[in-house]
């Protein structure tokens, strides 16, 4: 039966830490059986525009199926939680604000949320992005443990995402390697990109900056949970730094940092055992692997890194000097060019002299064919003939302030219009004489 319980905590499944010890058979049975109960709800259904294919895994707060989106054709994974969780009111309320608050982080490590809900029957889902890779864990299970550059490179990128969901009051809570998922991404130091899963189990901080929570339960699998977890007490951002210490110890090793195949033997060393260096498992590993693992392990939550910022800078401390790069990529060394040395000849001095005495007995002949040419004192004494064509006058320039523009010609003189003509004079007539010829106009 601890067997049995063991492989439940692991798996993320909820159980009450007081009745670990003695849980009975029925109470293990329904815990390992709900995922069947969710598959025959669900399977060959529809959830809201998407048309369920298949379920591709299980944890402990339900089972994750692929669907597809009738309209546009986009696939996408279906987390379902387990029916009785999602007949608790209280905690569907919780889960939905929570799925609401992780879809509001704008960071491409966070796997994004497209859409949450009910189903007919019932059940509260969350419609996820499908990814294609492989977790850390699966990683590790098909080619053994990582190199300490691509553990740290991870781990980088992991604290610089949950840096981002830390600063909106969220708390994963259940960080593993198996929610760890690592994806191609050319953009990314390494060519890949790691994607936080299971937001949907996640935490919302209060005020006090306490975790929502019932005090006794158990959330998570124990191989990566904090003392405080284990205690079932009010936790903060500085559990899931311990809980990423633990993944990088897995990835470094092979195994988490305490195993055991009973829960409670890995709850007891959470809680009072030391923490192991990872050089303690395996030898050979750079010099600050171990003191950064074993800071992220401290028991209390005082101890540790107290933000993931300072963990990233850590971690790329650490990567600049394995790798030359703080972002986990391998610098080539420069290229290293050959001087060429070039020997003089042992006789070029001397070919050197011969030709600069070359050169002044040119010098030298060349003078005194000049001198030579020169006229004798009686023709320099003798006057030169008259040229045949006059020198040009010389012009000198007239200075630019006494430059004046031309003088317009004086306006021509209007003529004064003509006088109009006089009327002509009448024309005289004589005097009449008589009556008559007043009235004769002949």
């Amino acid at each position: 039966m601890g067997s049995d319980i063991a492989r439940s905590a692991r798996a993320g499944f909820v159980f009450d830490v007081s009745d670990l010890r003695d849980a009975d058979d029925d109470r293990t049975e329904v815990r390992m059986d709900f995922a069947a109960d969710v598959e025959l709800a669900s399977a060959n259904t529809s959830i809201g525009p998407y048309r369920v294919l298949r379920r591709i895994g299980e944890g402990g707060m339900g089972a994750v199926y692929l669907a597809e989106h009738t309209l546009l054709g986009r696939r996408a994974a279906i987390k379902l939680l387990h029916p009785a969780m999602s007949r608790d009111r209280d905690m569907v309320a919780r889960f939905f604000n929570e799925a609401r608050a992780t879809s509001s982080i704008a960071d491409p490590g966070i796997v994004q949320i497209y859409d949450f809900g009910l189903t007919l029957e019932g059940e509260a889902y969350i419609v996820m992005e499908l990814l294609d890779g492989e977790s850390v864990e699966q990683r590790v299970h098909r080619q053994g443990r990582l190199g300490a550059a691509e553990s740290l490179r991870i781990v980088r990128q992991v604290a610089g995402s949950l840096a981002a969901t830390h600063a909106r009051n969220i708390v994963h809570r259940d960080l593993k390697p198996d929610n760890i998922f690592l994806v191609t991404d050319g953009e990314a130091p390494g060519g890949e990109r790691t994607k936080i899963l299971d937001f949907g189990v996640c935490k919302l901080l209060d005020d006090a900056g306490d975790i929502h929570t019932q005090v006794g339960i158990f959330v998570g699998a124990p191989s990566y949970t904090s003392p405080e977890g284990c205690r079932g007490i009010p936790v903060d951002h500085r559990a899931d730094i311990y809980s990423l210490g633990c993944a990088l110890f897995y990835m470094l090793v092979g195994k988490p940092p305490f195993d055991a195949e009973d829960a409670c033997d890995v709850i007891d060393g959470h809680l009072r055992e030391p923490a192991p260096a990872p050089s303690a498992v395996e030898p050979g590993l750079p010099a600050g692997i171990d003191e950064l693992v074993v800071r992220c392990l401290a028991k209390s939550p005082d101890e540790r890194f107290q933000t993931m910022a300072e963990l990233k800078a850590a971690c790329e401390a650490l990567l600049a000097r394995l790798t030359g790069d703080g972002m986990g990529r391998v610098v080539a060394p420069l290229p290293v060019y050959e001087t060429i040395i070039v020997e003089r000849d042992a006789r070029a001095p001397g070919r050197a002299r011969w030709a600069l005495a070359g050169l002044a007995v040119l010098a030298l002949a060349g003078l005194g064919f000049a001198v030579s040419r020169l006229p004798s004192g009686a023709e320099r004494s003798r006057p030169t003939a008259a040229l045949a064509t006059p020198p040009r006058p010389i012009v000198e320039p007239i200075p630019l302030a006494q430059v004046r523009a031309p003088e317009a010609p004086p306006p021509a003189p209007v003529a004064a219009p003509e006088p109009p003509p006089a009327p002509p004079a009448p024309a005289h007539r004589p005097t009449p004489t008589n009556h008559e010829d007043l009235y004769d106009y002949r």
